[in-house]
């Protein structure tokens, strides 16, 4: 049996986004202080798109900048079109102001934000001071 070639996909073809809508969306940020990552779900959890900091190209340093995180976010809402979103927000990074100031030039409205950060309640006991 001979081999086929694959078929060459048109050059107008190749990097053509898909554009989803949703009706009801939840935007997650987690912005810690080495990179953002941007995550875009249904009201059911399901993943309809995704950008990172890292994913958009930044190495190093430079992922854990507001600038990063905003190119991030504008990754992923280029994808998806949303008629109502709630924007929950996690981490303490320099991206989190950033990420929402985005969002919200973008005219997607939001419903609420809120920041599920977690927080210890006094955790776990701490070891025991060495005594030398």
């Amino acid at each position: 049996m001979a081999l086929t070639k694959p078929k060459k996909i048109p050059r107008y073809r190749r990097n053509k986004p898909e554009i989803r809508k949703v009706d009801k969306g939840i935007i997650h940020i987690r912005a810690s202080f080495n990179n953002t990552i941007i995550t875009v779900t249904n009201v059911l959890g399901c993943v309809i798109s995704w950008s990172s900091a890292g994913a958009c190209g930044f190495k190093g340093p430079k992922k854990g900048s507001a600038f990063a995180a905003q190119k991030a976010t504008e990754n992923v809402i280029r994808m998806v079109v949303i008629n109502r979103a709630t924007v929950l927000i996690t981490g303490c990074g320099k991206g989190r102001d950033a990420a929402l100031r985005v969002i919200h030039q973008n005219y997607i409205p939001i419903h609420a934000v809120l920041d599920v950060t977690p927080t210890p309640h006094n955790g776990c006991r701490p070891p025991v001071k060495r005594r030398i």
